[in-house]
């Protein structure tokens, strides 16, 4: 029986190991932890069952790819802006920063 994420985290740590077509088991021994647990752990992590620790949560973010702030971000629509934001330049960063700035003045 699958289990579904209680958890943002754990949400946001399954939607994120999927997309890189990365196995429990596999993500779990990339991030350094022992091939015989690995997959019980990743799998109480998504599940909400256990929270990692924050220097884990950088490993697992480190391997798939995405800010750590994503797994913790309470807004879907502000962790999407993370994953979009992670690919691009420090020039790029600096122009989405004014556009936001601009539109969160503009609200005032």
């Amino acid at each position: 029986m699958q289990r579904h994420p209680l958890s943002v985290f754990g949400r946001r740590l399954r939607a994120a190991r999927e997309a890189a077509g990365i196995p429990q088991d596999r993500l779990g021994v990339m991030i350094g932890i022992d091939e015989g647990c690995s997959s019980a752990r990743i799998s109480r992590y998504e599940t909400g069952i256990h929270q990692p620790a924050f220097e884990i949560a950088e490993k697992i973010a480190a391997v798939l790819h995405v800010p750590t702030a994503y797994f913790y971000c309470s807004s879907d629509a502000l962790s999407d802006v993370l994953l979009t934001a992670c690919d691009l330049t420090d020039d790029e960063l600096k122009r989405l920063k004014k556009s936001a700035e601009r539109i969160s003045r503009s609200r005032k």
